[in-house]
């Protein structure tokens, strides 16, 4: 039986993509971001090789929680609601909403951004699907985990969260990029790869953020948000001198 919000077909179908390995060809797209670690259309590269049956496993896991049966029902384009400024701008002060306002206009950063860069040269992450639907999810969320977790956009922030993310998700794709991050950073005078391994330990110690409400979560206050989520402060990669940050690590998105 198919599942229909607005009368598309939702059914687990069998995709054009499969949700089998490709490792040569994430590791050639690793080769690349290691190279220019400003190529994030490399990152979804390994995403899309490497990703697929986690993002499967984790609709699936969606379904089980409370309230995720009616996230995914609605399946909702949450990149639309990141776009709205009006909403954006109704945020509360103080907010993780508030937060994320900021950190997208001071960035000169959009959701919509994001989503182009994922589209590059692949059609499939707009299926009408619940798995693409899922993986979108994901990639629009990003931002937000920058938030929560305190990482910035800096090498090592994103190399933090990248980590974070596979702890999370599970998603092969982030241990690849966490591994290059890590080969990256060795020899350092700075804790880079212990900040990187707090990374994944505060993923795996946090709530799983991909069940959240992210509309009600965007008007909770951020600090109040953080302790209801699990999220202890990022000490190690604060430790590091801000002008270190980012180094020659890999960039995540």
């Amino acid at each position: 039986m198919s599942i229909t919000a607005d009368g598309a077909d939702f059914q687990p179908a069998p995709r054009p993509v499969s949700t089998k390995l490709d490792l040569p060809h994430a590791l050639r797209s690793l080769k690349k971001l290691l190279a220019d670690k400003e190529d994030t259309t490399q990152v979804f590269e390994i995403m899309r090789a490497l990703n697929g049956a986690s993002t499967a496993k984790g609709y699936h896991r969606l379904l089980a929680t409370p309230g995720g049966g009616r996230i995914a029902y609605e399946r909702r384009e949450f990149a639309d609601r990141l776009m709205d400024d009006a909403w954006l701008d109704s945020l509360p002060a103080g907010s993780v909403g508030a937060a994320y306002r900021n950190f997208i206009r001071t960035e000169q950063l959009s959701a919509e951004g994001l989503a182009q860069v994922s589209r590059e040269g692949r059609s499939d992450i707009e299926e009408p699907h619940p798995y693409a639907w899922f993986a979108r999810r994901t990639r629009d969320v990003h931002d937000i985990w920058h938030i929560l977790t305190g990482y910035h956009r800096d090498a090592a922030g994103e190399a933090c969260l990248v980590a974070f993310s596979y702890a999370q998700t599970r998603g092969l794709g982030w241990l690849l990029i966490a591994f290059g991050a890590v080969s990256k950073s060795m020899g350092t005078r700075y804790p880079f790869v212990k900040a990187i391994w707090q990374g994944y330990r505060r993923g795996k110690a946090a709530k799983w953020l991909l069940a959240e409400d992210y509309e009600a979560l965007m008007a909770e206050p951020l600090e109040a948000a953080r302790a209801r989520l699990g999220l202890s402060p990022p000490t190690i990669y604060e430790s590091i001198p801000a002008d270190v940050r980012d180094g020659a690590l890999p960039a995540a998105a």
